[in-house]
């Protein structure tokens, strides 16, 4: 399996920026903002950031010889032992970089992957992580395929042998098989679960959002739980579910999912499907927006675009603005005047909670109506009332002969279930 450098601490890294075509100077210097903050999640430092502004893209080296020269010595003179680059570089580029830098060279989507890997816990995370990975690295491989060797002498190894580079793909190809068909189980697995969860009565709400735009605390305020919330970026990789009870009557299956950001590598999409899948298969997203960033509607988009790519675009969605305690007053109005219905929370001290709560219920239909019902007083009238019993308020129970007069508060979203049981009209 691939795993991650254990001493992060030593790497100073040198951020470098491409200004070309459509992406201007400010769009680069802004992307570099957003690396830096990767750089730090991977555990490095970063020493120095360099922007190239150029009409196209070096097909070699990306940002130019003349510019690789100078960036060599900026990185001897402060003593750097990595190079990042916002963008993804070709196997050629990332090879022709590190021969004339000859220090480490990673581009943006290896960084992605790398601080996932570090970050994975379960089984089914560190899997879809290797898996991506290992499909990044597969076009990446070096060597020469010239003067192929020899496994062996003696019978039943005579014949071409193979190079260890077409033994290395070889391999991979054969670990990325296997892993396939262990993400594919995981799969089946989790359709199962969503099966079983959808015969319950509790409908499914996720969380997604931007990295950092504060899921994780949010999850943890309406769950009464305890999973790990920072200020760095990509802390859940592996989804968290919980019961959340949203009144007396009303309760939801919640899930904490990866955050997603802009340009995520399509590899980690294909790779996170089966874990993804819990979005498109939600009743309901929270898309919690950090209120207090510069690049809100970029972020935004990001996850709109996210979303479309794994098939979740149609789930019904209630923008959640977040994080309002550290917002300024006029990006937080502009923002309530795009989306006027969302609720304005802090997950942090729990402002508008109770409005948010107040939100999930009404578009869930987990409001609760008060009904009358009229049950016979046999083994399948007591199966409804312990179900009654279960998922709503029962207010009186009387015995009239043979049936049972039952007065409860009941979510309006079962109200369909019991209608041949109605003895009058629901009052909202």
């Amino acid at each position: 399996m691939i795993v991650t450098r254990s001493n992060r601490t030593a790497d100073r890294a040198v951020i470098v920026g491409l200004a070309s075509g459509a992406v201007g100077r400010a769009e680069a210097e802004r992307r570099l903002d957003e690396l830096a903050g990767l750089v730090r999640a991977a555990g490095a430092t970063v020493a120095w950031r360099l922007v190239q502004e150029r009409p196209h893209p070096d097909p070699a080296t990306l940002i130019g010889a003349g510019k690789v020269q100078t960036l060599r010595a900026l990185c001897d003179e402060l003593g750097a032992d990595l190079v990042v680059v916002d963008n993804e570089l070709s196997p050629a580029q990332l090879r022709n970089l590190d021969k004339s830098l000859e220090r480490k060279v990673v581009d943006r989507t290896q960084l992605i992957l790398d601080i996932f890997a570090g970050r994975a816990r379960t089984r089914e995370g560190k899997l879809q992580v290797e898996l991506a990975q290992l499909k990044y690295l597969l076009p990446r491989l070096v060597g020469s395929s010239a003067a192929l060797s020899r496994l062996g002498g003696g019978i039943g190894t005579r014949g071409p042998g193979e190079t260890k580079l077409e033994t290395d793909r070889r391999r991979i190809r054969d670990r990325v098989r296997s892993l396939t068909e262990g993400i594919a189980a995981v799969k089946r697995r989790r359709g199962q679960l969503r099966d079983r969860r959808r015969q319950g009565p509790r409908p499914s709400v996720a969380l997604v959002g931007y990295t950092n735009a504060g899921k994780t605390t949010l999850f943890n305020r309406l769950a009464k739980a305890s999973g790990v919330a920072s200020d760095a970026l990509f802390v859940t990789l592996d989804p968290l579910i919980r019961e959340v009870r949203l009144s007396d009557t009303a309760s939801i299956l919640l899930s904490d999912t990866v955050g997603f950001i802009d340009r995520l590598p399509h590899t980690l999409v294909a790779a996170f499907r089966a874990t993804l899948e819990e979005v498109a298969e939600a009743d309901l997203l929270l898309h919690v927006v950090d209120a207090s960033s510069a690049d809100v509607d970029r972020q935004i988009a990001a996850v709109h675009t996210v979303l479309d790519e794994v098939s979740a675009g149609h789930v019904p969605a209630i923008v959640v603005l977040n994080k309002c305690d550290a917002a300024a007053f006029d990006d937080l109005a502009r923002l309530r005047a795009r989306y006027p219905s969302a609720p304005v929370i802090s997950g942090l001290n729990g402002d508008g909670i109770d409005e948010l709560v107040d939100t999930i219920s009404a578009r869930l239909g987990l409001d609760a109506a008060r009904v009358r019902l009229s049950l016979a007083n046999d083994e399948a009238g007591q199966a409804v009332l312990s179900r009654l019993y279960r998922h709503a308020r029962v207010l009186s129970q009387d015995h009239d002969g043979d049936r049972l007069a039952i007065e409860a508060d009941v979510p309006r979203r079962y109200l369909s279930q019991l209608a041949p049981l109605l003895a009058g009209d629901a009052r909202g």
